[in-house]
């Protein structure tokens, strides 16, 4: 069993930057393939990046490519986004998620692979 917590959500100008983190409570955290996701009111959820469990690969949405990072650090169980560039169709409720089972070299998740979510965490982009 995972829990996550997200957290580093706000209010940003349209250029700026935004740090969010998501803390996992789990003995299996290294073992879980992660990755973000948002939803904008509206739309559907859709995938933004992913992480391997060791970090090795990662895989973005072509819409954040080359502004957005994932990473991980499996001694604190936390995994990160940094946002920069941000931009007001970024605005979304941003979700972390884990999956045991997902492929190491596997391209964009869909949310179906992953198994935990955190609750969301609000972003807002004004222009």
């Amino acid at each position: 069993q995972v829990q996550l917590v997200e957290s580093g959500g706000g209010l940003v100008q349209a250029g700026g930057s935004l740090r969010l983190s998501c803390a996992a409570s789990g003995r299996t955290f290294n073992a879980h393939g992660l990755g973000w996701f948002r939803q904008a009111p509206g739309k559907e959820r859709e995938f933004v990046a992913s992480i391997s469990a060791t970090g090795g690969y990662t895989s973005y949405a072509d819409s954040v490519k080359g502004r957005f990072t994932i990473f991980r650090d499996n001694v604190q169980n936390t995994m990160y986004l940094q946002m920069n560039s941000l931009k007001p169709e970024d605005t979304a409720v941003y979700y972390c998620a884990a999956g045991l089972g997902i492929p190491t070299m596997r391209s964009r998740p869909w949310a179906i692979e992953y198994d935990y979510w955190g609750q969301g965490t609000q972003v807002t982009v004004s222009s």
